[in-house]
């Protein structure tokens, strides 16, 4: 790592205890698996996906049975209410320790016996949205939801336990991963009654909960929550945008940066409040919205302004100065490090073609397993931008478009 920090522009050496913390947090759990990378991409759809399909149907008044789909839509939230027990309770401090949340969260018992479960209150539920994405992780289920205050309530429900934690004004989305999803649950346990005694794996209902633990792709799902507003905080004005140009982008970025995470947790072991992370989803949301990678928009979205600047005040980068977080110096060298990846990484952008809509995903994956095959302070040498188009180039007949796989079979 030292060849990569010591020509800092404030010409300082850190100490050898910041080089270690700093070494610490640019380790990357990613490197070894997107170098032994062999599967073609996007990845098959994940197990969860399809009851979420089932339900997104349903949400549009898809399975009516008038042939000209006549008739209201139920909506979103009133299908979703009956399949996620966090749709019945409000926002209510502590409400994730009281016995009828529990009952109805963890044991999977039905929130109506509970006077408790009187809904979660929506201003405008109507405008609550559920769509499947197709992303190269395959597809990924997201409520998107316009109005910011629903956005929050919502977050507050699905991912902090209907508890009223505050959600930062520069968040706009939130992937829910690891959910419990007790409507697979039954769906299990009804085969498994279905079926003669003699061919159970488990002679008891307990038992077959006791076995199916262990195997959470049969229960547990990752879904995203998105807003409408603006990336980052940021102001369109900033970028040298009109407001609606940059909602429209903004809401392209926040996609593709959360599948993004969900693709390094399913397929590359991890999804981590890290710098690394964040420039890896960052680069899929600019590409996929812009067909670029601007690193100064990818700064500015981070909080950085001008080199050598210090963060602006309540900035994103913030949030990714590790656990416990880094030193001051070590900090600064931290950001100097991603100030030169993202210029080295838009280098190796700039030369890509922009793929067409239907063949995204898998350029996208392509240029992101070459992108994990490498630390945040090897993207930021001299010849981070060699690196990374010589494992590109590498991946060529791993996962490049369709067309290109069936040519090197």
């Amino acid at each position: 790592m030292k060849r990569y920090l010591q020509d800092l522009d404030d010409g300082k050496e850190l100490s050898p205890d910041h080089r270690q913390e700093l070494e610490a947090y640019l380790q990357s759990p990613y490197r070894e698996p997107a170098r032994r990378w062999n599967q073609a991409l996007p990845l098959d759809d994940a197990p969860f996906v399809e009851i979420w399909e089932t339900w997104e149907m349903e949400s549009r008044g898809a399975q009516s049975k008038d042939p000209r789909g006549v008739g209201k839509s139920p909506g979103a939230l009133e299908v979703l209410r009956e399949h996620l027990p966090q749709l019945s309770f409000p926002i209510r401090e502590g409400i994730s320790q009281t016995p009828a949340y529990r009952s109805a969260t963890l044991a999977g018992n039905p929130s109506s016996a509970f006077p408790e479960a009187i809904g979660l209150s929506l201003e405008r539920p109507e405008e609550v949205r559920l769509i499947l994405h197709s992303s190269l992780a395959g597809r990924i289920p997201y409520l998107q939801v316009p109005h910011r205050p629903d956005f929050v309530r919502l977050v507050q429900a699905l991912a902090r336990r209907n508890e009223p934690v505050p959600v930062p004004a520069a968040q706009g989305a939130a992937a829910v991963a690891g959910y419990n999803n007790w409507a697979r649950i039954w769906q299990h346990r009804e085969r498994w009654e279905s079926l003669p005694p003699e061919q159970r794996a488990n002679p008891s209902w307990r038992e077959e909960m006791v076995s199916l633990r262990p195997r959470k792709e049969l229960y547990q799902d990752t879904f995203l929550i998105l807003s409408r507003g603006p990336y980052s905080g940021v102001d369109a004005a900033d970028l040298g945008l009109d407001e609606g140009r940059w909602l429209d982008l903004s809401l392209r970025i926040r996609l593709e940066h959360e599948a993004t995470h969900c693709f390094t947790r399913r397929a590359l072991g991890g999804m981590r409040n890290n710098l690394l992370d964040e420039l890896l989803a960052d680069y899929a949301g600019l590409r996929a919205a812009t067909g670029r990678f601007p690193a100064d928009w990818f700064l500015h979205c981070l909080g950085l302004g001008a080199e050598d600047e210090s963060p602006r005040s309540g900035a994103r980068v913030e949030i990714y100065r590790g656990d416990p977080p880094l030193s001051d110096p070590s900090f600064a060298a931290l950001l100097e490090l991603v100030r030169r990846a993202a210029r080295q990484v838009e280098r190796f952008a700039a030369e890509l073609p922009q793929p067409d809509p239907e063949e995204l995903p898998a350029h996208l994956g392509r240029e992101l397993v070459a992108l994990a095959q490498h630390r945040l302070d090897e993207l930021a040498a001299e010849n981070g931008a060699e690196r990374l188009r010589e494992s590109y180039k590498g991946l060529a007949s791993v996962v490049g478009t369709a067309e290109a796989r069936t040519d090197s079979s």
